[in-house]
């Protein structure tokens, strides 16, 4: 904090504590503002406005201060001044004083609380920002809450100023009146718990209820205004239309049908969507045959001698489709026709906020939800359309394997393909733009990757971008490919050029949402910057009735969180009327299936530096794990983030093999409040790779062990060691117990 801000603060509380020494609130109470009536009234009609002044700018001071008193002053300038005059003098004295309450707690405060705490606010600044002007006028219409807290609360928040003081000028002139009606009859009051009586207290409880009538009231207006162009069915064929089967589509369909809801899902293109077909499930395949050569590489490790393997591409990409087959019943239309869901396959057009058209059939319903998905990014590089360029969707036609596989992008599907070709005998080159793979994970995780990269011979390209392509044919016929790289700290004219052949390029540079194509642009149904469909907290779109989910919606393009949100979408499109609830991703796991793997849940490090927050880390290596010295897999860590002393898990990072499958019991206790402690607590079987998460907690509980407790422990158990202490005994342990000690 700041000396002016230490000054102001000093200066604040030194004016409190003369107000308190010298006891001047005995001038503030009934009994003293009776006996005082007549004589003040005798001197306001000598000097009328002198007096208003004076009795304003007290009553400003003794509100920005906070000081009891101001309840006795508006019945005493009522009393003194009369209605109406006294009526104008509290009102803007009191809201100005407010303001200033306001304005100290802002300036002294605001940014050492929102430093400190920003994580924990950000629902409630969002919320302010969003609705504060309600939120502050309910609690000026009921005083649930002293008014001087809410001044100070306030000025913690992001509501501005302006807003502020016109907020509180309307909000308290009601319950202002009420005291000034009283005051009036000073005479007759007799305590203040008689002005604010169970009938006045009702009608401000009911008056405090408009701002939350006239919310809804706008947000029945802004309905309408929103459906206004658009004629209402009678009737709806539907309770909800889901188009796009993948995960997002499918788990949303299912839980319509679940609850007997008349459900129809619209797919163009296979059920199951880009995770089933040219997502998890094949990239997950051909991770586990890499995987498999991988062992048979480090056979010798283990003390088992074999021949040079050899890999067959075309059986590998045959097993990838064999999986495929073999998962495809859990998301086909066979299934989900008996579970209840009406599957059509077909291009879906939404025509009406209430109707969609699919193979020339209009259907009516109350619901729509888009999960229409995503596709991989192309960008518009020089020369690109003249190679052979594959995405992660094209990847899985190969019939031969690249013997030079180029793979532009470092994130988690690009990680892992480079990887997994390269343990299969292509030759790879990964580039990646930044300065480290994995971008969002810490430098730890990520240096862990790239050496494991590295280690199965993928020649990484950090700081580097591509500029342009070039395909030409050779003297001996055969097509050359290359790439220009240059590096990003450089200008493209200089001699820093990298050039780069290949047989295949893959490309993994992200993927664009599918908000195209089938009407959002005819309703007027906006997107974000980052191009995903524009969803509230409800993932409700421009029309509350039409929500959006998984990679169409952001924010994150992860199978689990598109099904994740596709429960708020179904639940809140059904029963929204009843109760509707804002999509939480506070507790999502995420997994990049690399070798090592890189689990998280929660924030990292880096997210926790970047927040503020006042944070300690928990770091265990993982090579000091039994299980993992005896499986080979002594590489690795697990690093927990805590408040500082305190045992809350903010979020979890795991780095070495099976990770995905250590972080669930790390999920588990954030998403249940749990700490270390719990989980130090819970048995784990011995040797497994789970013990590593007591080991962890292991490491915190020693960190925050309570050392002064301790002391004190220490000191008991040298008192019970003294040979003549009463309370221990002071004879010698028989030669008998001594050794049934030495059996156990």
């Amino acid at each position: 904090m700041d000396r002016k801000k230490l000054l102001l603060l000093g200066t604040i509380i030194s004016l409190i504590g003369l107000w308190f020494t010298l006891d001047l609130g005995q001038y503030f109470t009934l009994e003293q503002a009776k006996a005082q009536q007549i004589a003040l009234q005798d001197t306001i009609a000598a000097k009328p406005f002198l007096s208003s002044l004076i009795y304003f700018v007290i009553y400003v001071v003794v509100t920005a201060l906070s000081l009891p008193g101001a309840a006795i002053m508006t019945l005493l300038g009522a009393a003194l001044f009369g209605f109406w005059w006294s009526l104008l003098l509290v009102s803007f004295a009191s809201t100005i004083g407010a303001t200033l309450a306001f304005l100290f707690s802002r300036y002294i405060l605001r940014d050492w609380v929102q430093n400190k705490f920003g994580n924990r606010l950000e629902p409630i600044n969002a919320g302010i920002a969003k609705d504060g002007p309600f939120y502050l006028f309910t609690l000026r219409l009921i005083p649930i809450f002293p008014f001087f807290i809410v001044n100070l609360v306030m000025g913690l928040t992001p509501i501005s100023t302006r807003m502020f003081y016109l907020v509180s000028q309307v909000g308290m002139l009601a319950g202002t009146m009420v005291y000034i009606n009283a005051g009036t009859q000073l005479g007759e009051i007799e305590s203040l718990n008689g002005i604010i009586s169970a009938p006045v207290l009702i009608s401000l409880a009911l008056l405090g209820l408009f701002p939350l009538i006239a919310k809804m009231v706008m947000n029945i207006i802004n309905q309408r205004r929103v459906y206004g162009d658009w004629q209402r069915p009678e009737h709806f064929d539907q309770n909800m239309v889901v188009i796009g089967a993948g995960a997002g589509g499918l788990v949303s369909s299912y839980i319509a049908a679940a609850v007997k809801a008349k459900v129809t899902l619209i797919e163009r293109h296979k059920m199951g969507g880009d995770c089933l077909n040219t997502g998890c499930v094949p990239s997950k395949a051909i991770i586990r045959a890499a995987h498999t050569m991988a062992e048979i590489s480090r056979a010798q490790d283990f003390g088992i001698t074999t021949e040079k393997p050899q890999v067959n591409f075309g059986q590998v990409m045959a097993r990838i489709h064999k999986v495929i087959e073999k998962i495809e019943p859990h998301d086909s239309v066979e299934r989900y026709t008996k579970l209840g869901v009406n599957c059509i396959e077909g291009d879906a057009k939404i025509l009406s906020p209430w109707e969609v058209e699919v193979n020339d059939e209009r259907i009516t319903t109350r619901n729509i939800v888009i999960a229409t998905g995503a596709r991989p990014l192309v960008p518009n590089i020089p020369g690109l359309e003249t190679v052979n360029y594959l995405t992660s969707d094209s990847i899985w036609s190969l019939k031969e394997q690249p013997e030079r596989l180029l793979v532009l992008g470092g994130g988690p599907i690009g990680c892992e393909l480079a990887q997994s070709f390269s343990r299969l005998g292509s030759k790879v080159t990964l580039v990646e733009m930044a300065e480290q793979l994995l971008i969002r994970e810490d430098n730890d995780a990520s240096e862990l990757v790239k050496n494991g990269l590295e280690k199965d011979s993928v020649d990484i390209k950090l700081g580097y971008k591509a500029v342009r392509f070039e395909s030409t044919i050779a003297e001996d016929g055969r097509q050359v490919q290359c790439v220009y790289l240059h590096r990003n700290n450089f200008d493209q004219n200089t001699d820093n050029e990298v050039v780069v052949e290949f047989d295949a390029v893959m490309l993994a540079l992200g993927r664009v949402a599918n908000v195209q194509g089938f009407g959002l642009e005819e309703l007027g149904i906006t997107t974000t910057e980052r191009g995903t469909v524009d969803v509230n907290e409800y993932l409700q779109t421009k029309y509350p009735n039409i929500y959006a989910v998984g990679d169409v919606a952001g924010p994150f393009q992860l199978t689990h969180a598109a099904a994740h949100q596709a429960w708020y979408a179904a639940v809140n499109g059904l029963f929204g009327h009843f109760k509707k609830f804002k999509a939480d991703y506070s507790v999502l796991p995420a997994a990049t299936y690399t070798s090592p793997e890189v689990a998280r849940v929660g924030i990292n490090e880096k997210e926790a530096q970047m927040q503020g927050i006042d944070f300690e880390v928990v770091t265990y290596g993982i090579d000091d794990l039994d299980r993992a010295i005896t499986d080979g897999e002594d590489h690795g860590f697990i690093k927990v983030i805590t408040p500082k002393g305190k045992d809350k898990i903010l979020g979890a990072t795991v780095v070495g093999s099976n990770a995905g499958e250590l972080l669930a019991e790390f999920t588990l206790a954030m998403r249940h409040g749990l700490g270390l402690n719990k989980i130090l607590g819970t048995v784990h079987p011995y040797p497994t790779m789970s013990e590593a998460a007591k080991y962890t907690a292991g490491i915190w509980k020693q960190a925050n062990a309570p050392q002064a407790l301790l002391a004190w422990v220490e000191k008991y158990h040298r008192w019970m060691r003294k040979e003549n202490n009463k309370y221990a005994g002071n004879k010698a342990p028989s030669e008998t117990v001594l050794n049934e000690n030495r059996d156990i």
